[in-house]
């Protein structure tokens, strides 16, 4: 039983998060992410230091903590001290009126931070250098020019939190204060609804902070984010290449359960934070976590040759690299786009789908029609008129699988593929492999689809729930004239032990997965 007398929790480490996607940071980590700072910095009283994108004031509240000490020797006076360091090397922009007075009671002790309560006694206005103004986005053919925010959802009434955030609404952010900055710090904010989903159908901004705190050239750029930039994540092609071609990124802890981080926080794909160093360049260290352990950890680039994605885990490069020396051909060549047979159709100036026109009885003419809740409904029959495209497909074998599925954890994840008719099509719920003429091809394909070395390879690359035809790249094509099994394919591919022992180790047997 804990004593309450003595009992003083820290008051940041327990309040609730905003949302998903603007997440408080624990303390614990604040300092976790701290420590890949150089400790000279700590006593360093010209360093400064800038969170554009604060919620609690967390970062700044221990940078201060350790500045404090650090530059005990340098300036003695307490008083002295704490004004010099409040004043002169912590900066904060807040991303809502709401967390500017949270970043201020947490950093000043008080929500003035020139006023009587407060601990820094030179400031000449409230805010100190904790800034916030309302903001608004520029809205061009209904996106905001700046953030890609959808005009209908987010133009709102001023009584309404809009979502334009400060530091990533001006093409010039060095106005803000007027000063270049040792670190740049921060747990941005990581997405916004755009009105057809949220999670990882949402639209990502997280990396347009990261844009922005590099544009202002500091020494140093440290943040946490979702990792689903590794490999996928819309509208994310372009800062994936240019973070994995950017050899300033000294270290990478990836974090494969968010709930690690940011207990009772569930972001698919989990979270990382990175150090960036711009006067050093070299091989990043990449620390892998689960649970309270390092779980792996390596010296390595970020990018491998012939690959546009950051392969996760440190054990699978060894065996990336006997694939792709033996196969350059991919399976995503014989997987189709999204909505293979043009049902994805909306109603216009909306996000609200049409649904197809089918039956559920046979009659003259008809294709049998796979949607979402066939298996429980029975299956659809529908006229060929109303299948927009890809028509050559329908009286070929093919098999089909969800385009979502799973959580992103290759530890978890199980695809469970169907084979379909010679006269059949499906929805937009489903991705079509194929199409084959032979039946053997298509059952030997399945056979292939459910080895671990499939999913193994497969799960390099998929870290969300969604699952397009990009996220089966790492997965080598195979002859379907002959059935496939994990023996075979580790054979084929000459896996050592050791590699086959972290494939085994990282996949589910097949029949858990298929209870």
């Amino acid at each position: 039983m804990i004593d309450i007398r003595s009992f003083n929790p820290d008051v940041l480490s327990c309040l609730a998060n905003l949302s998903n996607d603007e997440v408080f940071t624990p303390p614990k980590l604040a300092n976790e992410i701290l420590d890949l700072l150089p400790q000279t910095l700590w006593s360093d009283k010209a360093a400064t230091f800038l969170d554009p994108c604060s919620k609690t004031g967390v970062f700044l509240r221990e940078i201060a903590k350790r500045l404090l000490k650090g530059l005990e020797t340098e300036i003695p006076s307490l008083r002295e001290r704490i004004n010099h360091i409040f004043k002169n090397q912590l900066y904060g922009i807040a991303i809502t009126e709401l967390t500017a007075h949270l970043t201020r009671r947490s950093v000043y002790c008080s929500k003035h931070a020139a006023g009587k309560y407060s601990v820094c006694g030179v400031f000449d206005d409230d805010s100190g250098n904790i800034l916030f103004s309302r903001t608004k986005h520029e809205w061009k053919d209904g996106k905001c020019a700046f953030c890609g925010a959808n005009q209908e959802n987010y133009d709102r009434g001023d009584e309404l939190e809009i979502h334009a955030y400060q530091f990533i609404h001006t093409k010039n952010a060095e106005e803000f204060f007027n000063m270049k900055f040792d670190v740049i710090v921060g747990n941005p904010p990581y997405q916004l609804s755009d009105g057809g989903g949220m999670g990882s159908s949402a639209l990502p901004i997280y990396h347009k902070f990261i844009h922005q705190a590099k544009k202002m050239n500091p020494r140093y750029l440290v943040m946490v984010v979702p990792s689903r930039w590794f490999t996928g994540g819309r509208g994310l092609d372009e800062f994936r290449e240019e973070m994995l071609h950017d050899d300033r990124i000294r270290i990478i802890h990836d974090f494969l359960d968010a709930g690690d981080c940011f207990p009772g926080v569930e972001i698919k794909g989990g979270v990382c934070y990175f150090l960036w160093d711009k006067e050093n360049s070299g091989n990043c260290h990449v620390l892998t976590h689960k649970g309270d352990a390092i779980i792996s950890e390596s010296q390595r680039p970020l990018l491998e040759d012939g690959c546009s994605t950051f392969i996760r885990y440190n054990e699978a490069i060894p065996i990336f690299r006997k694939v792709r020396v033996l196969d350059g051909d991919s399976f995503s060549t014989i997987i189709s786009a999204n909505d293979p047979f043009g049902f994805d159709v909306r109603v216009e100036n909306s996000y609200k789908r049409m649904k197809p026109v089918f039956k559920k009885e046979k009659f003259p003419g008809c294709v049998e029609f796979y949607y979402f809740g066939w298996r429980k409904d029975g299956i659809g029959y529908i006229d060929k008129k109303y299948i927009a495209k890809n028509t050559a497909w329908i009286n070929k074998y093919k098999v089909f699988i969800p385009k979502a599925w799973g959580i992103g954890n290759m530890a978890e994840d199980w695809l469970t593929p169907f084979i379909g008719s010679q006269n059949s099509c499906c929805t937009e719920t489903y991705l079509l492999i194929g199409p084959f003429d032979k039946w053997k091809d298509v059952k030997n394909l399945v056979t292939y689809t459910q080895t671990k070395f499939f999913h193994f390879m497969l799960g390099m690359v998929k870290i969300t729930q969604n699952t397009m035809k990009g996220a089966y790249r790492f997965v080598p094509m195979q002859d379907f004239s002959e059935p496939w099994t994990d023996e075979k394919l580790y054979k084929k591919y000459g896996l050592t032990q050791d590699e086959i022992a972290f494939i085994e180790s990282m996949i589910r047997p097949m029949e858990t997965n298929q209870k």
